[in-house]
């Protein structure tokens, strides 16, 4: 049975919500203010879940979607949102985790920053199954809430270059005899080659590995194969390639990584939020700062270049070792790394490090509460920087470091690090 429903809001995950006879309704393909006739497809003890199937009265604010695989691709849940109402829906979300969870309130609200909308993509972990009744072999995102991947033969997030490559893997993949034991290929597209990992659970054959090297040399990319874990992954095809790197031009800046190590997805973005980072921390020569999960040092690197001296600390030997190398590579001697696990630090870890006059804070989905629960009361850093992937974990982090450690939210903003998706980029800048 559908029913007509008014669109009241416009949830986190880009969700239009309403209610049938009091209940709250999510409904995906519907935006706040719209009329639609909705088809409910799972009914929870509190909530429903919904399908837009009739738009009746639209938003003035809804777009047509760019891509033709949106609403079955999982990959993009907001195409069908204005772009400008899509950075503001993500600022309100990080207002309103700030506001409920936080129990704070910055003083400036940040301009957000955006980019391109489309053909941003340099980062992706694409799915390959091999299903006949389809063609052959489908390599792409997931479906919505599914775990068939969606038929698909480009994507206009993508970098282009990238996108333009789903087709003619399809047709590749089919023809090897491990096509179904390929569970996977992540892409990595630096400034000058793009890389593409496949994870291999059986070997190519003779044959195989012939097709491989063919396709790596008429698409001008370089093939690595991964049989187990990451640090698995080596070169293919060809084994000598152009460097793959980002650059940070601002601050002169080049960054080498192994396509299996995490960097940001969107490199317009990246830059823009590394250089609104540098000047809410402010860094100076002769002072002391730490980056705290530094990665391969994104952030490390360029407080570097201001003159800085700066730790960068990290769980993950590997990205230690690479920023390790950055560092030499871009000739900062004075950037130094130390591996730990910051989810165990301790007021006593803390303090054995000695003081900092400042710091930054770069942690994953978890955010980073046992590091700002073990903050000193006095001799603290006065500036912190908090770049965070999650509203909800700085929210919870944002509310110790201001109700019990002392320090004043002085500003905080979006980043529209992923467009057309739900994801939620911020940095915000504590002071004490």
């Amino acid at each position: 049975m559908n029913h007509l429903v008014d669109l009241l809001s416009l949830d986190h995950e880009g969700h239009g919500v309403a209610r049938i006879d009091g209940k709250v309704t999510f409904v995906d393909g519907a935006l706040a203010g719209e009329r639609a006739e909705i088809a409910v497809y799972r009914k929870h003890a509190k909530y429903n879940s919904a399908n837009a199937v009739a738009i009746l009265k639209a938003s003035a604010q809804r777009a047509e979607p760019r891509c033709k695989y949106f609403g079955r691709c999982g990959g993009c849940s907001m195409q069908h949102l204005e772009a400008s109402a899509q950075v503001a829906a993500k600022q309100r979300v990080l207002e309103e985790n700030l506001a409920r969870i936080g129990k704070v309130r910055p003083d400036t609200m940040l301009r957000a920053l955006h980019g391109p909308s489309w053909g941003y993509r340099q980062r992706a972990r694409l799915s390959v199954r091999r299903v006949d009744k389809k063609g052959g072999v489908l390599v792409g995102f997931h479906e919505k809430r599914s775990s068939f991947i969606a038929d698909m033969a480009s994507c206009e997030v993508l970098a282009p270059a990238v996108s333009a490559l789903i087709q003619p893997l399809r047709d590749m993949i089919a023809q090897l005899s491990n096509s179904d034991r390929i569970p996977q290929i992540e892409i990595a597209a630096g400034e000058h080659v793009v890389v593409l990992v496949f994870r291999l659970l059986e070997p190519w054959t003779e044959d195989d590995a012939a097709m491989v090297r063919a396709f790596a040399e008429r698409h001008g990319v370089q093939i690595w194969e991964q049989r187990k874990g990451p640090e698995t992954a080596r070169p293919f095809w060809p084994d000598i390639a152009p460097e793959l790197s980002y650059g940070l031009p601002e601050f002169g800046l080049v960054m080498p990584f192994r396509p299996t190590e995490f960097t940001q997805v969107n490199a317009a973005i990246n830059r823009a939020l590394v250089s609104r980072a540098l000047r809410l921390l402010d860094p100076q020569p002769g002072e002391r700062i730490a980056d705290l999960f530094c990665g391969l040092g994104n952030f490390t690197l360029p407080i570097a270049r201001r003159g800085a001296d700066v730790l960068g600390i990290e769980g993950s030997p590997e990205l230690v070792a690479r920023a390790r190398e950055n560092a030499l590579r871009n000739h900062l001697p004075h950037a130094r790394f130390v591996v730990d696990n910051l989810f165990e630090m301790t007021p006593e870890k803390f303090a054995s490090l000695m003081h900092f006059d400042k710091l930054l804070i770069d942690p994953p989905r978890s955010g980073a509460i046992e590091v700002v629960k073990s903050l000193p009361d006095s001799g603290a850093p006065r500036r912190i920087v908090y770049v965070s992937c999650d509203p909800a974990t700085l929210a919870r982090d944002a509310e110790v470091l201001v109700h019990v450690k002392g320090y004043r939210l002085e500003a905080a903003g979006v980043a529209n690090m992923f467009p057309h998706t739900a994801h939620v980029e911020s940095i915000a800048l504590f002071t004490r």
